[in-house]
């Protein structure tokens, strides 16, 4: 018989009753009722049930009695209305059957190292990632990468539209300093060189923009050997664009009409436009973060005034440190048992803010470990200024600020967790925009750039550039969404001169400048338009959209958060061969490589 199916898994009605239909797909159960047997056959489109009984071939038959779970087979056979009573609602084909006629099997299978239930699965996560194909046949996994497709769809046709050209940047390229460390491919041609994969193709789509391109689109590859977490895998895909002679509110604008377009096609949501735009400096302020959640309030507040003129000794001592006083206050916090108020203060410790306290104001008056510090007035003009209410909670933490406003974000986000603040159905877009340009390394002893050494500083700061650049503001630009950033981009340098000027304040060397970018600034020197862009996690933005925490949910083949390929078994050796192609010596007794 011909395996070609006429009808998918989850298609059949009962206005195809008396058809004749030809079905292929998984065994998903199978029910021995004696001389009837019943088989749930499934694909990626649902599931339909089979009847094999004795007048049917007998080549069917003995394989219906054969049949076992993951077993792959092609059916011919009629369908039927279920007997009355023995409907099942939970199917879409829950009101038919097809009884068999002739049956022919594709592939046996061996018995599947866990359950493929589509709705519950207690496999460990690592026995579900060596063996992700079985993990796939579930069906949620598969329902998400149709999501994936229909983002890159719709993000193909919108950019189209809007006059932007799809190009593909290599994978090949030369080590560049942009935040992450590269992975590297050796070249067999030119031993002890190598490639870097891209960690975006950030350098390319300039390029592209001095090649007269005006406006490029790519979905593009990317690679950084960094430390994973739950949103983030040493190999992603971005949505990258580049356009020329446009201003920043021009490509806010774009994306703008894109992620309204985007989230209305993909899940019926209408996000509010334009989009929220809030300042770097207010962002860390107010949220302690630059992806702040604005689903729900809870916002900090500066209380080094109010300590400043106190008697608290527990946070005088941090602001003569140099620290910040903040404070949040939570509107029905009072209800908070003191076991719980101690462990949102133990869950503070790691981030570096020791000095913490709370306060609750009741009917009577306020209440607190550390009320005695204050006196009535103080604590009157707090309740002022925080706006606290009979049956509020406030929380004061003291710290250097990073670690203060580091604390207190994670504070937020958890406070709005257990009260229940966040809709999950609620998205939250906001620009966060004049990051600093610059920012001092770990060791403090020389400025890195904040985002990357081609994004252009902004206008109103270029006569600090020289004598204070940790003052200047950059015309960069972060599109975050309940509180994931997800996109960011910037004006870039045009000007030849302004760029070798980053360059010196960065401490690169000629040398430095010349081997690593010495490329891009001859590129500079024919004539380059101003041009912007930006790039947004494709793999982020999908997550969002399905409403997933995990990144490894949206990718078809992802890697562990130790970056390794359970399914593959990657990294792994290579043969001796193939290292002395590459002039590659390993030296097995002390597990080096020359």
């Amino acid at each position: 018989m011909d395996y070609r199916r006429t009808h998918k898994g989850g298609e059949l009605r009962e206005k195809q009753v008396g058809e004749e239909v030809t079905l292929s797909g998984w065994v998903y159960k199978r029910r021995d009722h004696g001389q009837l047997i019943f088989v749930d056959l499934r694909d990626r489109f649902g599931i339909t049930q089979l009847i094999f009984d004795p007048d049917c071939s007998s080549e069917a038959y003995q394989i219906g009695f054969q049949a076992r779970s993951e077993w792959v087979i092609a059916v011919r056979g009629i369908v039927t209305l279920r007997e009355r009573g023995m409907e099942n609602p939970k199917l879409a084909t829950g009101k038919i059957e097809v009884r068999v006629q002739e049956c022919m099997l594709l592939s046996r299978a061996k018995t599947p190292p866990f359950s493929l239930s589509r709705d519950h699965c207690d496999a460990h996560e690592e026995i579900r990632l060596r063996y992700r194909y079985l993990d796939m046949r579930r069906g949620p996994l598969i329902e998400n990468f149709i999501m994936r497709h229909q983002v890159m769809k719709v993000a193909r046709a919108f950019f189209d539209v809007h006059g932007f050209i799809e190009l593909t940047t290599p994978l090949l390229g030369k080590s560049t300093p942009e935040g992450a460390r590269d992975y590297l491919v050796p070249s067999r041609i030119y031993p002890a060189h190598f490639y870097a994969l891209p960690q975006s193709p950030q350098l390319f789509k300039q390029l592209c923009m001095v090649g007269g391109v005006d406006r490029y689109f790519q979905i593009a590859p990317c690679f950084r050997d960094e430390d994973l977490r739950a949103n983030r895998q040493p190999e992603f895909m971005q949505i990258d664009l580049e356009m020329s002679f446009a201003y920043p509110e021009d490509i806010k604008q774009l994306i703008n009409q894109f992620l309204t377009t985007l989230f209305k096609e993909c899940i019926g949501y209408d996000l509010s436009s334009p989009i929220r735009e809030i300042g770097y400096q207010e962002c860390v302020e107010r949220y302690g973060t630059d992806r702040p959640d604005l689903r729900f309030d809870l916002l900090l507040h500066r209380l080094d005034e109010w300590i400043d003129r106190s008697q608290a000794t527990l946070f005088r001592e941090a602001r003569s440190e140099g620290g910040v006083i903040k404070g949040v206050c939570v509107k029905g916090g009072s209800r908070f048992s003191r076991r719980e108020l101690e462990s949102y203060r133990d869950s503070l410790l790691p981030f570096g803010v020791c000095r913490f306290g709370w306060i609750k104001r009741e009917e009577e008056g306020f209440v607190s470990g550390v009320t005695k510090y204050f006196t009535q007035e103080e604590l009157e003009w707090l309740a002022e200024k925080m706006e606290m209410r009979a049956g509020d909670l406030l929380f004061l933490g003291g710290a250097a600020e990073p670690l203060v406003n580091h604390g207190f974000d994670h504070l937020r986000r958890q406070l709005a967790k257990d009260l229940g603040l966040i809709d999950p159905r609620d998205y939250a877009c906001v620009w966060v925009t004049d990051f600093p340009l610059f920012e001092l390394s770990q060791e403090k002893e020389k400025l890195q750039s904040v985002h990357h050494p081609f994004t252009h500083p902004h206008p109103q700061d270029l006569v600090r550039l020289s004598t204070n650049p940790l003052s200047v503001r950059s015309l960069s630009y972060d599109l975050v969404i309940n509180g994931c950033e997800v996109g960011g981009g910037s004006q870039r340098i045009h000007d030849q001169m302004l760029q070798k000027e980053i360059f010196s304040l960065l401490k690169l060397t000629d040398e430095e400048i010349s081997d690593q970018f010495g490329f891009f600034l001859h590129a500079l020197q024919y004539g380059t338009p101003p041009h912007l862009g930006i790039a947004f996690g494709l793999d982020r933005l999908i997550m969002l959209l399905l409403g997933t925490e995990q990144i490894r949910d949206v990718i078809p083949f992802p890697k562990t958060q130790k970056a390794s390929d359970l399914m593959m078994q990657a990294p792994a050796p290579v043969s001796a061969e193939q290292l002395a192609g590459l002039k590659i010596v390993a030296q097995e007794a002390e597990n080096l490589w020359i």
